[in-house]
C-alpha cells in the first residue's frame, strides 16, 4: 500500500474515532441534567452507568459479529445507533429521555471502539500502531473538549443546551458516508473469533492484567470528566459555568497530551512511555489535593489529563501486539472491561454522598497506582 493510498484509507478511520468522542458529553450532559432535574450523586452517575455497562454486555459478542460480519459493517452499524441517541434529546429531553439516548450511545459507542481499534491496524503498518492509535484518541478528544464549548454555545446562543445534538448528528451522518465509501483490505483473525474463545484468553495472566487495567482506566477517566465539576464547586466555591470549564481544560489537556504522545512515540519505546506517563499522572493528582484556588486547580487537572492521556491506548496496543493473530477477541475483551467507566464512577457518587468528596478522589487515585504497577510490569514482559 503506498503512503498516499494508507493516508487515504486511514483518514476516514481516523474520522470515527470524532464520533467515538460524543460519549465523552456524558461529563457536560450530567452537570445540567443534575442541575435541570435535581438529581443526587448517586442517581446523576447511574446516568453514565446507562453509557457504560453496554462495554460489559456486548464487547465481546460485536468481536464475534465484526468477525463474521468484516470491521467496516460494524463500525457503521455502531455509528448508526450512536446517531439514533443524538436524535432522541432533540424529540425528547427529559430524565427518561437521556436515560435513552444514553443507553443508545453506549450501545453504539461498544459497536465502534470494539471495531474500530481493530480496524486502525488494518490501514497501519506494525511499527506505527501504537503511534496512530495514540493520535486516533487524540482526535477522540478534539470532541471531548469541543463538547462543552458547543453546549455553552447552544445554551447562550439558543437558551437550549442540546442543540448539540444536531451537530453531532449531522456529524455521524457524514462520517457514514465517508467510511462507507471508503475501501479497507481487511486482515481476518487466524482462529474464528468465538465467545468462548475470546473468554479463554482471560485465562492468559498477561491478557487478564491488561484488561484490568483498561477496566481500571477507563474508570478513572470516566471518573474525572463527570467529577471535575462538582470538586471544583466543592473545593473552591465557584459557579456551575466556572467549574464546567474545568472539563475542556481537562480535554483540551487529553488532546495535547496524544498529540504530543503520537510525536514523542517516533523516538521512544512504547513501554518507556507507559512509565513516564503514569508516574506524572499520580503525581499530577496529588498535587490537586492540595491546590488552594480555582487557577492552580485547573492547572493540576491539565496535567492530569495531559500525562494520562496516551494510557489507554498504550494499554490497547499492548495487547495488540501481544496478539496480534487473536485481535477481533483480544479487542472484545479490551473494550468490555470499558465498562469500568460503568462502575468507577458509581462508587465514587456513593462514596461521596457517604463519606465526602475527598473519598471518591482517592479511589480514583487507586486506579492510578494499579496502571503504575502494570507499565511496571509490562516493561519487561511484553
Amino acid at each position: 500500500m503506498s503512503k498516499k493510498n494508507s493516508i487515504q484509507k486511514a483518514l476516514p478511520v481516523f474520522f470515527t474515532f470524532y464520533v467515538m468522542g460524543f460519549v465523552d458529553i456524558v461529563g457536560v450532559a450530567t452537570g445540567y441534567i443534575k442541575l435541570e432535574f435535581q438529581l443526587s450523586d448517586t442517581l446523576t452517575q447511574m446516568l453514565t452507568m446507562m453509557i457504560f455497562v453496554w462495554f460489559a454486555v456486548l464487547s465481546i459478542p460485536v468481536g464475534v459479529f465484526q468477525d463474521k460480519k468484516g470491521k467496516k459493517n460494524t463500525v457503521n452499524l455502531g455509528i448508526i445507533l450512536t446517531g439514533i441517541g443524538m436524535l432522541i434529546p432533540l424529540v425528547w429531553y427529559s430524565y427518561y429521555g437521556m436515560l435513552c439516548s444514553f443507553i443508545f450511545l453506549g450501545i453504539g459507542n461498544t459497536i465502534i471502539q470494539v471495531s474500530a481499534n481493530p480496524l486502525m491496524q488494518d490501514v497501519s503498518s506494525a511499527d506505527k500502531l501504537s503511534r496512530n492509535l495514540t493520535l486516533s484518541q487524540f482526535v477522540k478528544a478534539i470532541a471531548g473538549m469541543l463538547g462543552p464549548v458547543i453546549a455553552a454555545f447552544c445554551a447562550v446562543r439558543f437558551g437550549n443546551w442540546t442543540y448539540i445534538y444536531w451537530v453531532y448528528l449531522a456529524i455521524s451522518i457524514v462520517s457514514v458516508l465517508w467510511l462507507s465509501s471508503t475501501k479497507i483490505e481487511e486482515t481476518k483473525d487466524t482462529k474464528r473469533a468465538s465467545i468462548s474463545g475470546a473468554l479463554k484468553l482471560l485465562a492468559d495472566k498477561r491478557v487478564a492484567l491488561l484488561v484490568l487495567g483498561t477496566f481500571l482506566m477507563v474508570g478513572f477517566d470516566v471518573g474525572m470528566n463527570t467529577n471535575i465539576v462538582n470538586y471544583m464547586k466543592t473545593q473552591f466555591a465557584v459557579s456551575q459555568e466556572e467549574a464546567s470549564i474545568g472539563i475542556s481544560v481537562y480535554f483540551a489537556a487529553l488532546m495535547i497530551g496524544r498529540f504530543l504522545s503520537a510525536i514523542v512515540l517516533n523516538w521512544i519505546s512504547s513501554n518507556k512511555m507507559f512509565i513516564y506517563c503514569t508516574v506524572l499522572s499520580v503525581t499530577s493528582l496529588v498535587l490537586l489535593f492540595f491546590m488552594s484556588s480555582p487557577v492552580t486547580g485547573q492547572i493540576a487537572i491539565f496535567c492530569i489529563g495531559l500525562f494520562s492521556a496516551s494510557l489507554f491506548p498504550l494499554i490497547f496496543a499492548t495487547g495488540l501486539r501481544y496478539l496480534p493473530q487473536r485481535a477481533n477477541e483480544v479487542s472484545g475483551l479490551m473494550i468490555m472491561s470499558v465498562c469500568g467507566g460503568a462502575i468507577i464512577p458509581p462508587v465514587i457518587g456513593i462514596l461521596n454522598d457517604t463519606f465526602g468528596l475527598m473519598t471518591g478522589m482517592i479511589l480514583l487515585l487507586a486506579c492510578l497506582i494499579y496502571v503504575v504497577c502494570l507499565s511496571l510490569y509490562a516493561y519487561s514482559r511484553y
